[in-house]
């Protein structure tokens, strides 16, 4: 574990030098920061990202700061922040697959931001539970909860196989007595009951095994060190940004005098006929999404400018409620013919997030780029977009936007997959503010009150909300089936009043609500419905993801000659390697992917003493295979991901490795796999 530090050093002590005193005190301390970086990417582009944003970050903030601030806390709770937003998009990890995840870092992957960062701040980094729910910004209870969900969550991704269950009211009291910190009478009572029971016995076990597993993570890679150059790249990318906000040009002065006459004739209409609003943005406003905004009087025009480097950024308006804030924006290049975007968490950062806006919601949703509308297809030097930020937490607030990085587009389909800044595409550097006034629209609820099942699974659906900028259904799985359970649920769209509206492809999250022990409460996102009353609502489902539980135990001899084949869920399995030594690696294939029914092994290795040992690294090979059987290979010809029909990712190849000389395997025990299946069925729901 990094030991927590007791750093004497305040920003009263550096706040004159700025940015350079900075970068030499996080130069300092790299090796913690790097790893606890580590535990979020393993692509060195995107660390580099990482130490770039939080230095620029670091210098927005440090002149606000008291001066009792001690600079350990202050740049971790950045660093931390940075991990979370850069980590956010999976669409990108998947597609990338440079550096293949293993073992507990792959499983870390897989789980939720807050337990991440809860496990991650305690167990890797060394702060204790109080300084890591104040780096969270979440309360002391809030925190205990995240630790014990991640740690189950993290036990299911190492350990999928088991299936313990102890008793509920026992296991808040777990990460106390573990870490030595209950009251003696708990303690007794905790063992006198532990002694009885078989269940909590071996849970508690489990949760022990995972803890020590965390501790002694940075034990693994204590021979981490960052690459050469590292440090020496991000301070480029400082001097260059630098450069660029010190060569800033004066805003350039638009003149209107068309949309001048045009307001003025409008407003002569919208006297005699009351139809201003509507006539006018007809005529106003080109992006036709927007336009439907305006229109209904969900938001207001902005038209906010700032200009760097001969790029200039409008703010053209900004819709905010539950669910998010959504920013409409152009960026014209007054120098070339080149069309970019932002993204928010890469060179895009709000100010003042954490006093105006809500951490507790889900990670705004991505909206790629749309280089086919008429809008953006008119001129070659104007795009518009627009993009996601966090709801606010008031009713009414004022957004301080900074933008310090656009990313060039390319209508040239074999760079696309480059847009988001890591891969071969120009970026552009600058200096661009807002301050962006928003008020928070109300959104309607409606209850579902319906139950039906899926694959033999119980799911309940709860409520329908309308919002301005997302249509939501909040339903309810059922986890109370050890042998098969359902991962995710996914939807084609919903309609309202004969309205279709799609769903979002990634908008499916966990709601953290434990209402009942034996249900995953979850939303997921769809295209507004505008000023909609809904009398029914048709639900058209588009696949399930699940998991089985089948067990089936295959005899191994390390003496013998491999390949070896055997039969499992209806397909013949090829052990190709089996190699026992300091550690023990096993490679298992299945290049037949068509009519198959399983997409991904869970399995185990067992040794002569009959003790369970799981892997301490994958590595993965497979293909994509689209709805009517097409596969895609992941390391071939590129293609676009969001055009593929309903992908499955098929594992080809599997390895693992077992590290310990002890480990001669006796048996491999497979215990279960994960599907998809497509449905088709449609759910309709009265609300009368």
């Amino acid at each position: 574990m990094i030991p927590a530090k007791t750093d004497p050093i305040s920003t009263a002590m550096i706040r004159g030098k700025g940015m350079e005193s900075i970068v030499d005190w996080l130069n300092q301390h790299q090796q913690s920061f790097y790893i606890l970086g580590w535990c979020y990417f393993s692509n060195q582009k995107q660390m580099e990202e990482l130490f770039y944003r939080t230095i620029l970050k670091a210098q927005k903030e440090l002149p606000h700061l008291k001066n009792n601030t001690l600079l350990e806390t202050w740049v971790t709770s950045i660093f931390i922040h940075n991990c979370r937003e850069l980590s956010r998009n999976r669409s990108l990890q998947v597609l990338e697959q440079r550096e293949p995840r293993q073992g507990v870092f792959k499983a870390l992957d897989q789980l939720q931001q807050d337990e991440k960062g809860a496990l991650v701040l305690t167990y890797v980094h060394g702060f204790s539970q109080e300084e890591a729910a104040h780096l969270l910004q979440v309360s002391g209870e809030k925190m205990k909860e995240l630790l014990l969900s991640g740690i189950q969550s993290l036990k299911n991704e190492m350990w999928s196989g088991s299936t313990y269950h102890g008793c509920l009211e026992y296991r808040k009291d777990y990460l106390d007595y573990l870490g030595q910190t209950m009251d003696r009478s708990k303690k007794i009572d905790l063992e006198v009951h532990i002694y009885h029971c078989q269940k909590c016995q071996e849970e508690l076990a489990t949760f022990q095994d995972v803890m020590s597993t965390m501790l002694n993570l940075t034990d693994r890679i204590e021979d981490l060190h960052m690459p050469s150059g590292f440090m020496e790249n991000v301070r480029e990318r400082l001097t260059e940004n630098e450069k660029h906000r010190q060569q800033r040009n004066k805003k350039r002065k638009r003149v209107g005098l068309l949309f001048a006459s045009v307001f003025l004739l409008l407003i002569g209409i919208g006297f005699f006929t009351g139809t201003i609003g509507s006539l006018y943005y007809s005529f106003t406003e080109e992006d036709l999404e927007l336009r439907a905004f305006l229109q209904q009087d969900l938001g207001e025009r902005l038209n906010l400018e700032a200009e760097s480097d001969g790029l200039k950024i409008t703010i053209k308006s900004a819709i905010a409620d539950d669910f998010q804030t959504l920013v409409f924006y152009e960026i014209e290049d007054t120098v070339e013919d080149s069309q970019y975007m932002m993204n928010y968490g890469d060179g895009v950062f709000v100010e003042n997030e954490y006093e105006i806006m809500s951490n507790t919601t889900y990670y705004p949703k991505y909206y790629p780029p749309d280089l086919e509308s008429d809008v953006n297809n008119k001129e070659k030097n104007v795009y518009q977009g627009k993009m996601s930020l966090l709801p606010l937490t008031t009713d009414n607030g004022t957004i301080k936007l900074k933008i310090t990085n656009l990313h060039k587009l390319s209508r040239d389909s074999n760079e696309q997959e480059g847009y988001l800044g890591y891969g071969n595409i120009e970026n552009k550097t600058g200096e661009w503010s807002f301050e962006i006034p928003v008020t928070k629209m109300p959104s309607t609820e409606y209850a579902l009150d319906k139950e039906i099942e899926i694959e033999g699974i119980p799911i309940r659906f709860d409520k329908l909300i309308i919002a301005p900028t997302a249509t939501t259904i909040q339903f309810g799985i059922n986890h109370e089936q050890p042998e098969k359970q359902i991962g995710y649920l996914n939807f084609n769209n919903i309609e309202v009043n004969n309205k279709k509206v799609k769903a979002d492809k990634y908008g499916t999250s966990y709601l953290n609500l434990q209402h009942d022990v034996n249900w995953n409460t979850l939303q997921t996102h769809f295209d507004p419905l505008f000023g909609e009353k809904p009398k029914e609502v048709n639900i058209q489902f588009e696949s399930v993801h699940l998991t089985f539980e089948d067990k089936k135990i295959i005899e191994l001899d390390a003496t013998q000659e491999y390949p070896q084949t055997f039969e499992y869920a209806g397909s013949t399995i090829s052990i190709d390697k089996l190699e026992v030594g300091q550690s023990t690696d096993i490679v298992i294939s299945n290049h037949e992917v068509e009519n198959r029914t399983y997409e991904t092994l869970h399995f185990n290795m067992v040794n002569e003493n009959g003790d369970v040992s799981g892997a301490t690294e994958m590595n993965y090979e497979g293909v994509l295979v689209d709805k009517n059987g097409v596969e895609y290979d992941l390391n071939q010809t590129p293609f676009s991901y969001e055009e593929i029909e309903q992908p499955r990712y098929f594992d080809t190849v599997q390895r693992a490795r077992y590290h310990g000389e002890n480990m001669i395997p006796d048996k491999l025990e497979i215990y279960g796999y994960n599907t998809t299946r497509y449905l088709n069925n449609v759910l309709k729901i009265s609300l009368e």
